[in-house]
């Protein structure tokens, strides 16, 4: 008799030639979708069973994942999966609720901005109901609360309030003994996302001191700026975390490094990858997908994920931001360059991201 992993392994290869995928469990899908889409194994389904209106151009999800999905820390994103047109769409947002709502009550919330000419966020809004079903990666990023307890500032702008709302509803849920400041800049006040739920937590929580900053209320722009950062307490002795628009966020990077906060003390996540000076070597190349038996060819600061999709494959990929690593591949030989560092890789074999490398000469992967 087969031990019991031996027997599994068996199993799964019998699957994968029966079925040709590697997959087998996820064979059954098209029916089991049909009578229960909340049985579906290729991804994690998540039933939305609320969507609220936070400002005109904001929506709020509330989502209860099936129950095999492992949870998330406060902080954190999570890649879904949405079917627009026949085609499956992957976008990263972060969670804007806290985890002990999902400890309680298995339910979980997305906070999402509509971006002008955003295919997935147009989508979201415009079609999006409640009852739909879509699909939920697991959770991932390093934007977290800070161990041992510290005091914080938190430096948002926009939408880049989304992760902080879930960080901060756990430290007052945690009682977090630490001073706790946020810094949050909207452009009017008709922009404040989750006003109520700030406005309660400033009530219920004493440690956090909450300053909202219209940027485009008055005859100018009012922007980050060393008063702001004068009037938070022991600046210095503070973990900064940042969120927001790149120039809210290379202010604050800079304004900070002008008091002596080093980097080891700044924490930050992105709306999109930033893009690092890739100075003036040519770039691009031909590229080899060894597994795929395809080769292309490319000029310019094109990624190898675009250069693999545009070649019709569909390698696996998540925030296209070099944040969630699920774009690794084995590069077997070449140079690439990292498009939110600027470095370059070594000439041998290495695992890099397709989100965030960009081939200078020629560059072969097992894909």
């Amino acid at each position: 008799m087969l031990a019991k992993q031996p027997q599994s392994k068996a199993l799964h290869w019998l699957g994968r030639q029966l079925f040709n995928t590697n997959k087998p469990e996820t064979f059954l899908d098209p029916l089991v979708e049909q009578i229960n889409p909340m049985w579906i194994q290729e991804y994690t389904p998540a039933r939305v069973e609320q969507v609220i209106q936070d400002t005109s151009d904001t929506k709020t999800l509330v989502l209860k994942p099936a129950g095999r999905w492992p949870g998330f820390e406060a902080g954190q994103h999570v890649n879904i999966c949405v079917e627009i047109d026949g085609v499956r769409r992957q976008r990263t947002f972060s969670l804007s609720s806290s985890p002990i709502l999902w400890q309680e009550t298995g339910r979980i919330n997305l906070t999402i901005k509509r971006l002008p000419g955003g295919l997935v966020t147009n989508w979201i809004h415009d079609h999006l109901e409640t009852g739909a079903v879509i699909g939920l990666g697991d959770a991932f990023g390093d934007f977290r609360i800070p161990e041992p307890v510290q005091p914080v500032l938190f430096i948002a702008g926009g939408s880049g309030i989304t992760p902080i709302l879930s960080q901060l509803e756990t430290m007052a849920a945690q009682d977090y003994r630490a001073p706790v400041t946020l810094l949050y800049f909207v452009r009017t006040g008709q922009d404040i996302i989750a006003r109520e739920k700030l406005e309660a937590l400033t009530r219920r929580y004493s440690a956090l001191t909450l300053e909202i900053i219209p940027t485009h209320e008055g005859a100018t722009p009012r922007f980050l700026n060393d008063r702001d950062l004068d009037s938070v307490p022991g600046l210095t002795a503070r973990q900064v975390y940042l969120c927001g628009p790149k120039g809210l966020m290379d202010l604050a990077g800079d304004l900070l490094a002008a008091r002596g906060i080093g980097e080891n003390d700044i924490h930050s996540t992105f709306f999109s990858a930033p893009a690092a000076d890739l100075g003036d070597a040519p770039l691009g190349g031909e590229v080899q997908f060894a597994n795929s038996d395809l080769a292309a060819s490319s000029e310019g600061d094109a990624s190898l994920l675009d250069i693999a999709e545009a070649s019709g494959l569909n390698p696996r990929h998540g925030c296209r931001m070099g944040i969630c690593h699920q774009c690794s591949c084995r590069k077997t030989s070449g140079t690439v360059i990292n498009r939110l560092t600027g470095k370059a890789s070594g000439p041998g074999e290495e695992t890099i991201q397709l989100c965030i490398s960009i081939p200078r000469g020629p560059v072969s992967l097992d894909l």
